[in-house]
């Protein structure tokens, strides 16, 4: 198993004393436990590549195709790198999530890289079931206006759309207040995961904090959660079995052989023995 017992242990001392209080919106929320994200992709079998006395961390998956980069000690914006290497059958792509984006919100994203979703809906659709305002231009803002959804078009050096999100402080008439955090997804990311994204993102349930972590920004909401520290340790548990159960799953059905076809000839006889 990837996840030692000593890394399950450590998540949950550091929760297990926090008292959770509900943070919303969830753009605001802060970037919470990254091991959210690194632990979820460990127990479904992506193994560390990094040096291990290091503060970046580098995950790949057990096809060698995806290669997840953490580095909080990076001199751009973007904290958060997942490229996908190209196969025969589908191109590469690349996605990268700057310091301050929810770990949970991220989180929605690479767990739909190990299990898609079995519809993939519009990626719009979460967005403005949840209330958010989209433009006809091909951008959706949430209720306060801080958080920014762009599909940019085409251009010369781009064959397809992009995806563009940004929350802002706020700013003055149609001047954004200076950035808090980002996401890029490139022309080629498949719709599925910007749509996971986007659905977690959109959530109006309130993420769990702890009572001095950081958030966001100071116009987050927070109040008492009714959750206890436990239950909060217990439901990332819970997450990581599914996910690591839905993981081998999906490479057992990778790797079972196709089924032979039914001999539509006349029933030969048993061989005699």
């Amino acid at each position: 198993m990837p996840l030692s017992e000593r890394q399950l242990a450590a998540f949950a001392d550091k929760h297990a004393w926090q008292i959770p209080f509900d943070t919303s919106p969830r753009h605001l929320a802060g970037p919470g436990d990254a091991r959210h994200v690194t632990y979820g992709l460990a127990a479904a079998g992506w193994s560390a590549v990094s040096d291990p006395l290091s503060a970046e961390i580098v995950l790949r998956s057990p096809d060698l195709r995806h290669r997840l980069q953490f580095d909080p000690q990076s001199t751009t914006s973007a904290w958060w790198r997942l490229r996908a290497e190209p196969t025969d059958t589908e191109p590469g792509w690349y996605a990268e999530f700057g310091e301050l984006v929810p770990a949970e919100v991220l989180a929605g994203f690479t767990d739909a890289l190990i299990v898609p979703p079995q519809q993939q809906p519009d990626p719009w659709q979460p967005v403005t079931s949840a209330g958010w305002h989209r433009d006809s231009d091909g951008t959706a803002r949430s209720p306060d206006s801080m958080c920014h959804i762009e599909l940019r078009p085409l251009s010369e050096l781009h064959d397809r759309p992009s995806w563009h999100v940004e929350t802002r402080e706020p700013g003055h008439g149609e001047f954004h207040g200076p950035r808090i955090w980002h996401a890029y997804f490139d022309e080629r990311t498949p719709a599925h995961l910007v749509g996971s994204f986007l659905t977690a993102l959109a959530d109006r349930s309130p993420l769990q904090r702890g009572m001095y972590d950081r958030t966001g920004h100071y116009s987050a909401v927070q109040e008492p959660s009714p959750l206890r520290p436990q239950q909060v340790v217990d439901a990332h548990a819970t997450r990581l079995k599914s996910l690591r159960a839905q993981a081998r799953s999906a490479r057992l059905r990778q790797t079972k052989p196709a089924t032979t076809p039914a001999n539509v000839g006349p029933a030969q006889p048993a061989a005699r023995r």
